[in-house]
């Protein structure tokens, strides 16, 4: 059984990132900058906000983080995304989510430049990716097309199976799957909570991708012997047995799965991990059209 090792793969790419990004700062020009807009002091937001100025500081591409008070104006924030929009020394921008819920959601998504939305939200954007048009990739789908590409899991005809239809993740992953180009070529089924039979949809998959978000969901009896098995999902739940108290998981049950499959993501370490440097990626992709 293999371990599609995310935390290799993720140095992997973080390395070539900041061989590119080295290489043009040797030539005098400027590094790649990344805005990241952040509202008000949701715990989780800000513990990934952090992450994402560790890994920009690794690669050395710049971050800067606009952070505003929850009582923002959405004119007020919106004038700050048009603000950085003009800024030609910064190359992408995020917003992240969940926003105040007195601030419509998708008008700041629009409202971010289409050659900055590095998250891949803009409604132009995931236009492109479902023509198959060349334009960011989602995160999180992106992660999992680079696992499957670089530890060469076969998907050309092969049946794969999505579990999850949200608009961040499983709808653009089954589209990333169903594209025409030698890395993808599959045949793909999407399963959510009204899916009849799951249990057979996904016991027949050549290749399972779970983005379900519940523990540990997928047991042994949804995989097919010699399925490759891919965990989108990352949970902190009780475990008295810890010293921690808690245990991390993934949406798949990783020791009954593991012992059926052929190939299996684990969590921590797996999708996660290669899903900041795809970010960072697209940053880069951001950044090189428009060097001086």
């Amino acid at each position: 059984m293999l371990i599609l090792d995310g935390k290799l793969l993720s140095h992997e790419i973080k390395t070539e990132i900041a061989k590119t990004v080295a290489s043009q700062i040797d030539a005098g020009k400027n590094a790649p900058h990344l805005a990241v807009v952040l509202v008000g002091n949701d715990g989780a937001s800000l513990t990934y906000v952090e992450s994402i100025k560790r890994n920009t500081i690794e690669v050395g591409i710049l971050c800067s983080v606009y952070q505003f008070l929850d009582s923002i104006s959405e004119k007020e924030l919106l004038a700050a995304i048009d603000f950085i929009n003009q800024d030609d020394e910064i190359h992408g921008c995020i917003v992240q989510l969940p926003l105040p819920r007195h601030i419509d959601k998708q008008k700041v998504i629009q409202k971010i430049d289409p050659e900055k939305d590095v998250d891949c939200f803009h409604p132009e954007n995931l236009g492109k990716l479902v023509l198959g048009e060349e334009a960011f990739l989602p995160a999180t789908p992106h992660a999992v097309m680079e696992l499957l590409k670089r530890y060469e899991v076969e998907t050309s005809g092969k049946n794969c199976v999505v579990v999850g239809r949200s608009n961040i993740v499983g709808k653009p992953l089954a589209l990333l799957l169903a594209q025409n180009n030698v890395h993808a070529d599959a045949t793909v089924t999407i399963c959510h909570s009204k899916t009849q039979n799951l249990k057979e949809v996904c016991s027949q998959a050549d290749i399972l991708l779970v983005a379900i978000g519940k523990p540990e969901f997928i047991t042994a009896e949804y995989v097919k012997k010699d399925a490759v098995v891919i965990d989108i999902g990352i949970h902190r739940v009780e475990d008295k047995t810890s010293e921690k108290g808690y245990k991390i998981c993934g949406d798949v049950k990783y020791d009954e799965v593991s012992q059926k499959c052929k190939a299996i993501t684990p969590v921590p370490g797996g999708v996660g991990s290669v899903t900041m440097a795809c970010l960072l990626k697209n940053t880069l992709k951001a950044y090189l059209p428009k060097i001086k």
